[in-house]
């Protein structure tokens, strides 16, 4: 007798290949049995008539870093049939984290990960996975090892370029957090201290994932002015690197830059022709969200938050980001410039005197404080919130989110910040793509998306045991009406979960079914490990 028979589905496999109908045996968290199975019994059956039968969804940008610590089950996270979540990303998150740095580090990640209630007891990504498995999660978690948390234990905070000898030490830190289970590099080139770095730093730490064969996960330096610019560095780079870019939440940004789009498609075609693997990941929405400290420039991010904090409390200092802000400079986006005040509303606080500030956008916040400086308001924000602030901009077009999004090099990503009001996306990024992008308008089928939500995204950070429907692999799987499967969440009411997703199993354990929530201890901590063979080919072993 099996564990549990899934009946009747209408089984999408992950690899892109056409559905078919059949049943799945589940046994000790493991696919066992796929067919015809009308004489065969298990523990518990799901009848999945008239539902698609696919592989869990794997979320691969995420910024649950802190939250999983605190909640082991991520609702918002599960109900879009994510069954996997990709930590560490765009260069600054947990680990590594040394001691003396995690009161400056925790106001560094406010704004983007949120302040649970956890202790911050952890140094090393081994350490930080442990802690994560030690909470006992619902469903699955994998690491990228942050740049900026690297350079931070070599070299602290400052803003200035490493020393050969610093960057031999990046090296070595790398690969410690790799061997400890890291699944790859993670950096963003527009927060600190990544932006701080030059180019041949990130090139030494690209040449040790290039020997691991995992890929660097990159927030690029520019989504818009210089995208074209900052990708061709970025092919360039890897091009002698010989290792894996994979573009983070890919999309073009500024009313000037959307024309591009066709573009930077080119360039991904054009470096994948020549022999460079490029892929990418990307949210179905015309708006981003990150920390409220991404408006200003990078020098004023030097020495880290509090450096940056006492800047905003100079007025010669303040007038100089102000004006910055306004224009942008070369090598470096603004994001206040292409959003506009009344384009960046605020998602989370720290305070409860500026509560009050959530889900209003700068112009609005100005308006009610009769403040006539739409900038200033801004900066005042983040120096009362002690850096704290999370917001949400409005800087894309819709054609150049679905021209993006048809393409066969993507996975997706949600990006969720969970505090405060957030983005709809933490919410609704599965299912909108699947019921908007995939039934309504079409853009790509409903086997390809499905491939590059399971086994795409397995393949890019090795998870060699899931992603498909297949005999003898790993028992992440989600059961949807695919007629009825839409997000419901909103930029005015974000917190609201999808419609059409009945089950979640990770492991072979029920997760969600209906309006049921369980809260099983069935997630995983993956670590990806090495063993040298040579210094040039190192075999992946689970």
């Amino acid at each position: 007798m099996y564990d549990l028979i899934i009946r009747n589905g209408k089984i999408i496999d992950g690899t892109g290949s056409p559905w078919y109908y059949g049943d799945i045996a589940v046994e000790k968290g493991k696919i066992v049995k796929i067919g015809k199975l009308t004489n065969c019994q298990a523990k518990e059956e799901i009848d999945a008539k008239k539902q698609v039968v696919s592989p869990g969804f794997i979320d691969m940008h995420t910024h649950s870093d802190l939250v999983i610590l605190d909640e082991p089950l991520i609702e918002a996270k599960v109900r879009q049939g994510i069954t996997t979540d990709l930590l560490g990303q765009d260069g600054i998150a947990a680990a590594p984290l040394p001691e003396k740095y995690v009161s400056a580090w925790r106001k560094n990640l406010a704004g983007l990960d949120g302040a649970p209630d956890i202790s911050w007891d952890w140094t090393t990504v081994g350490e930080y996975l442990n802690k994560i498995e030690n909470n006992k999660p619902s469903y699955n978690l994998a690491v990228l090892a942050p740049h900026g948390n690297i350079r931070m234990e070599v070299m602290g905070l400052d803003d200035r370029p490493a020393t050969n000898e610093e960057i031999k030490q990046m090296q070595q830190v790398l690969r410690r957090s790799l061997d400890e289970g890291a699944v790859g590099l993670s950096t963003g080139l527009i927060y600190p201290p990544c932006c701080f770095a030059e180019m041949k730093e990130l090139e030494a730490l690209c040449e040790v994932i290039a020997e691991y064969g995992v890929p660097l996960v990159i927030h690029q330096r520019s989504e818009g002015d210089e995208i074209l610019e900052s990708m061709q560095e970025l092919i360039d780079m890897m091009k002698r690197c010989g290792a894996h870019l994979h573009f983070s939440h890919l999309k073009n940004c500024g009313k000037d830059n959307w024309s591009k789009t066709p573009d930077v498609l080119k360039l991904i075609d054009q470096a994948r022709e020549d022999g460079l693997e490029i892929t990418f990941d990307q949210y179905p929405y015309t708006a981003g969200s990150t920390m409220l400290s991404a408006i200003l420039p990078p020098w004023a991010h030097n020495g880290g938050s509090e450096m940056m904090l006492k800047r905003l409390e100079d007025s010669e200092l303040r007038n100089k980001m102000i004006q910055e802000m306004a224009t942008g400079f070369k090598g470096w986006d603004s994001m206040s410039k292409w959003a506009g005040w009344d384009g960046i509303i605020i998602t989370s606080v720290e305070s409860e005197e500026k509560k009050y500030c959530i889900g209003k956008t700068i112009k609005q916040i100005a308006e009610l404080d009769h403040h006539p400086n739409c900038a200033e308001v801004a900066l005042d924000l983040i120096l009362h919130e002690k850096n704290g602030v999370g917001m949400i901009d409005f800087v894309m077009n819709e054609e150049s989110v679905k021209a993006i999004l048809a393409h066969p090099s993507g996975t997706i990503g949600s990006d969720g910040l969970l505090g405060g009001e957030p983005h709809p996306r933490a919410f609704g990024s599965f299912p909108r793509i699947l019921g908007k992008y995939v039934r309504e308008e079409r853009v790509t089928s409903l086997e390809d998306m499905i491939r590059r939500m399971t086994s795409q995204p397995a393949r890019i950070i090795g998870l060699q045991d899931r992603g498909i429907i297949r005999e003898g692999l790993a028992a992440d799987l989600v059961i949807f009406d695919p007629d009825q499967i839409i997000d419901q969440a909103t930029f005015e009411k974000p917190r609201q979960y999808n419609l059409g997703i009945d089950t979640v199993i990770v492991n072979g354990q029920i997760i969600i079914q209906g309006e049921q929530t369980f809260r099983k201890p069935s997630g995983k901590v993956f670590r990806r490990s090495y063993q040298d063979f040579s210094k040039s080919n190192k075999e992946l072993i689970y």
